[in-house]
């Protein structure tokens, strides 16, 4: 049943499987509708999930370094929607791998006049040669981990770039519980999905990474967000300390 709902998931989705087989969706894809959806996706997201952000950011101050500052890197910046809840006189770096979100991302910027933006990065998570190790306090990625081709890879390049005793920040959608009705609509949009919104997988148990990587401390949390239309309630939301 999953593979006859995902080829009729596909037959609705032709042209763009069309367009991909062309070579002209991957980069539409990349310069223009993943940044329009990306945008409109986070006001909705952001609404549903502010009460989370807003308890998961809350101890960010305690991590500040050794002068005082506050040093965060931020991976897969995209628009700029986390910037809201950073404490004032934070150093932010902005990465993604995608740099077509200079609009937005300019908007928020303004409208968040109490951070130090240092630079802006092009880098995917997994590489991320251009941030000197040990050089960041703080590391957050929401939304993220769900798209880069490694997970492992990016967590080592996370506890890379901390300072010993900083802490990685993250809120995810992962996949449902197995024998709910929600993986089995995850795994039959998986494929569909994932050519739609840019390499997005609907069903990695992105804890189990964390819970594998070297973090001396991991707090993490299963939540729901609901978000309408769309398998992707499943979320874990917390921080690990290097």
């Amino acid at each position: 049943s999953v593979l006859l709902l995902r080829a009729g998931l596909a037959l609705l989705a032709w042209p763009i499987y069309l367009l991909s087989f062309l070579g002209i969706w991957e980069p539409f894809c990349r310069k223009v509708f993943f940044p329009f959806f990306l945008e409109k996706l986070s006001r909705v997201h952001d609404k549903k999930s502010k009460k989370h952000k807003q308890e998961l950011f809350r101890n960010l101050p305690d991590f500040r370094g050794p002068s005082g500052e506050l040093r965060l890197l931020e991976i897969g910046t995209g628009s700029g929607s986390n910037f809201q809840f950073y404490p004032p006189g934070c150093k932010v770096t902005c990465t993604d791998i995608n740099p077509n979100f200079q609009e937005s991302l300019s908007r928020n910027m303004k409208k968040n006049q109490h951070l130090r933006y240092e630079q802006f990065l092009v880098a995917a998570g997994e590489d991320l040669r251009q941030v000197p190790s040990g050089s960041v306090d703080a590391v957050v990625c929401t939304l993220v981990l769900c798209s880069v081709h490694s997970v492992s890879s990016t967590l080592r390049e996370v506890l890379r770039v901390l300072r010993p005793g900083g802490a990685f920040y993250f809120l995810e959608h992962v996949a449902a519980e197995h024998s709910s009705w929600t993986y089995f609509w995850q795994q039959v949009c998986f494929p569909t999905w994932k050519l739609v919104f840019a390499g997005c997988c609907l069903t990695r148990e992105l804890w189990k990474n964390l819970e594998e990587a070297k973090f001396s401390e991991l707090k993490i949390e299963h939540i729901s967000v609901a978000m309408p239309w769309m398998p992707i309630e499943p979320h874990i939301v917390g921080y690990g300390v290097k």
